[in-house]
């Protein structure tokens, strides 16, 4: 499927603190253009209550949902396609099980795998952390803007950069090649209520429109 990845927002309940996701997922619909679940601690049934729960509200706004590292809940929640890390399914695998059609994204954390994955059946590359991030226990080591750069030139697949990018990094971020940004802890504002949200949805949509 084609899919827009300009505002790629990832909703987490590690992240999420008392906002339940399926009302994170109503109050972005309207503005993201993509959304992922990411749940590295909930049992598989209550991962594909979540993501039908998703479905519901992001299907309407023509929203693609995709699931982060489970094939099995994606498949289980008829999820627009999976996100993958490199200790998960292999890209090839995960392609045999979900077809042509859903999209698979990889994750990328230096220029070698990030040169290995472009050569992946998949239909996108996340490179980063980027930044130090907050958001995931363990992260990969920080690789840089300037490793961004350099990457940007070994791969021609659609580039998304991930890892502690807020508002402020964002516009250096895309001119150094990323196609789009992964918002993860900038999605949310401090203390966040439904018009705060909003606005700095609004913020994002801004920044990450073409030129």
């Amino acid at each position: 499927m084609d899919i827009d990845l300009r505002l790629y927002a990832l909703v987490d309940p590690a992240v999420a603190g008392d906002r339940r996701l399926v009302d994170l997922a109503g109050l972005i619909a309207s503005s993201a253009t993509l959304v992922q679940l990411r749940d590295k601690h909930g049992s598989t049934r209550a991962m594909v209550e979540e993501a039908r729960a998703l479905r519901g509200v992001l299907e309407p706004a023509g929203v693609p949902l995709l699931i982060n590292d489970r094939v099995d809940v994606a498949l289980a929640a008829e999820a627009d396609g999976v996100h993958i890390g490199q200790d998960d399914l292999s890209p090839r695998d995960a392609r045999k099980l979900l077809g042509p059609a859903p999209v698979i994204g990889f994750s990328s954390h230096n220029s070698r795998q990030l040169a290995d994955a472009c050569s992946q059946p998949v239909d996108y590359v996340a490179f980063g952390p980027v930044f130090p991030t907050a958001s995931k226990q363990n992260p990969d080591p920080v690789a840089g803007m300037e490793a961004l750069r350099q990457c940007r030139a070994l791969c021609s697949k659609p580039l998304v950069a991930i890892g502690g990018i807020t508002r402020s990094h964002a516009r250096d971020v895309l001119a150094a090649g990323a196609d789009s940004i992964a918002l993860i802890a900038d999605l949310l504002p401090a203390a966040a209520t439904a018009q705060s949200l909003r606005e700095r949805m609004e913020e994002w949509q801004q920044l990450v429109k073409p030129a």
